[in-house]
């Protein structure tokens, strides 16, 4: 009964809850980097490496399925789109736990040697990446809630469609643009790494 009439109020209100999830998701990470929150080991140098690889095959692996889910759909295969996108969501969660790991126990990897050009492109495409992956939290949670509490059918009433593709676009665009700055800095130049930096409040 509990669940039942739980189920009914996130259906009802799809945008109050998409806020609230946004809130405490933004709140997560922003507390992580500005706060000294003594949850997360203190990870050397080769840990935040092995980290961020983890984190460049979960976001590879969250690309695959987006445009997998996003295929799908085009085709009319709602239940395999369902369970795409649902796997997408599924490794973004594990991609946060990662994340907020790497980033509340280790240090940030600035890119070193490389001409203006090369560093102006790799900020500008982290940029990019940074500000798609801020701006599309509440499009994918809100097309998520949608999804979650509503039948195919009834989801052709709702905005789930245009704010989905909205939400894809910037999903993967945001996605790719985060694996091509891994590769840069990990893999085609050379990195500089400084340990975390705490600002107290």
């Amino acid at each position: 009964m509990a669940t039942a009439d739980a189920r009914r109020q996130v259906r009802e209100n799809p945008i109050a809850v998409t806020v609230v999830l946004t809130v405490v998701g933004y709140a997560l990470v922003l507390g992580t980097f500005l706060l000294d929150v003594p949850i997360y080991p203190d990870l050397t140098e080769a840990q935040v490496n092995l980290f961020t690889h983890a984190i460049a095959v979960i976001n590879t692996a969250t690309t695959v399925l987006l445009v997998l889910g996003w295929y799908w759909i085009r085709r009319d295969e709602v239940d395999k789109h369902r369970l795409a996108m649902m796997g997408a969501f599924a490794l973004i969660l594990l991609f946060l736990v990662v994340y907020l790991i790497r980033v509340g126990g280790g240090g940030e990897k600035y890119i070193a040697g490389v001409s203006d050009p090369v560093r102006y492109a790799y900020l500008a495409m982290l940029a990019i990446h940074i500000l798609l992956s801020i701006v599309a939290v509440p499009v994918v949670l809100y097309a998520l809630v949608l999804g979650l509490t509503h039948t195919p059918a009834e989801l052709r009433q709702t905005a789930h469609a245009r704010v989905g593709r909205i939400a894809a676009a910037a999903w993967i665009l945001s996605l790719v643009l985060g694996v091509v700055t891994y590769v840069l800095l990990n893999h085609v130049y050379q990195y500089e790494f400084q340990p975390m930096v705490v600002f107290g409040l």
